[in-house]
């Protein structure tokens, strides 16, 4: 099997983690806040997951965007689980607003203007406590 990057790394700045998954904060400098629930398994669909943790994994995601949008205040924010890439299951949790830099597309679709969103200092500070309060105390990491 080839190398994961989501075996193999973090993935992102760790804001939360348990024995299950993670949620981390992306380097995506156009989408401060832009989050990832990745499963600490390498599986590749939401299917092949026995069905308490398919449910295990969407409280994880849900909790995650109601922590985004506590924190962030987005106009709007998408979910997307694709993995075409990188076909070890996680969520992209993406907080979105009328004026960043594809809206009304899909982050990963076509550029309509060139607003960049400067990200608060303690962003991860403040998401990390929101998570920690809707989803327990984070197991120490590295």
């Amino acid at each position: 099997m080839p190398a994961c990057p989501l075996c193999d790394t973090p993935g992102g700045t760790i804001l939360w983690q348990d024995d299950f998954c993670r949620v981390v904060l992306a380097d995506e400098p156009d989408y401060p806040g832009f989050l990832r629930v990745i499963l600490a398994a390498h599986v590749k669909e939401m299917s092949d997951l026995a069905p308490a943790d398919q449910q295990r994994l969407l409280q994880v995601v849900l909790a995650t965007e109601a922590a985004l949008r506590e924190v962030v205040a987005p106009h709007k924010v998408n979910l997307a689980s694709l993995g075409n890439l990188v076909p070890h299951l996680h969520w992209h949790v993406i907080p979105r607003f009328t004026d960043d830099p594809h809206f009304p597309n899909a982050v990963w679709g076509v550029r309509q203007r060139d607003t960049p969103r400067a990200a608060a200092p303690d962003l991860d500070a403040r998401l990390g406590a929101a998570l920690r309060r809707r989803l327990g105390r984070a197991q120490e990491t590295e």
